[in-house]
């Protein structure tokens, strides 16, 4: 059986320039659609197959409501780089598949 490559949906939070990035080395992303609300995010995300990128934590509440996903990565633009989010965005790109990451929540991490 095929896997599928973890593709990514930016919220509007997250800086453009991790979706120039991303997409320069060749993986999937878009950004969400601009003042959209989180469930609506993660609606569209889902059923596109896609792996949420955010800074915003109430989408680990709608997670922890039960609610189904393509997967949750979260961390803060104060706190990551943008150099943070597009080396750890690859490394799970380049780690996971897409069935692994539905309904799986992680938090970006400093990736040397």
């Amino acid at each position: 059986m095929a896997t599928s490559a973890v593709k990514y949906y930016l919220d509007e939070n997250l800086s453009p320039e991790i979706l120039k990035q991303l997409r320069s080395q060749g993986i999937d992303v878009i950004r969400g659609p601009l003042r959209a609300q989180d469930q609506r995010h993660l609606q569209n995300a889902t059923a596109m197959g896609r792996v949420v990128c955010t800074e915003d934590r109430d989408f680990l509440k709608l997670a922890a409501a039960g609610i189904e996903h393509a997967g949750i990565i979260r961390g803060r633009q104060r706190w990551h780089s943008i150099g943070d989010w597009v080396k750890y965005l690859r490394l799970v790109h380049g780690t996971y598949d897409a069935e692994e990451m539905r309904n799986t929540v992680s938090f970006v991490f400093h990736v040397d």
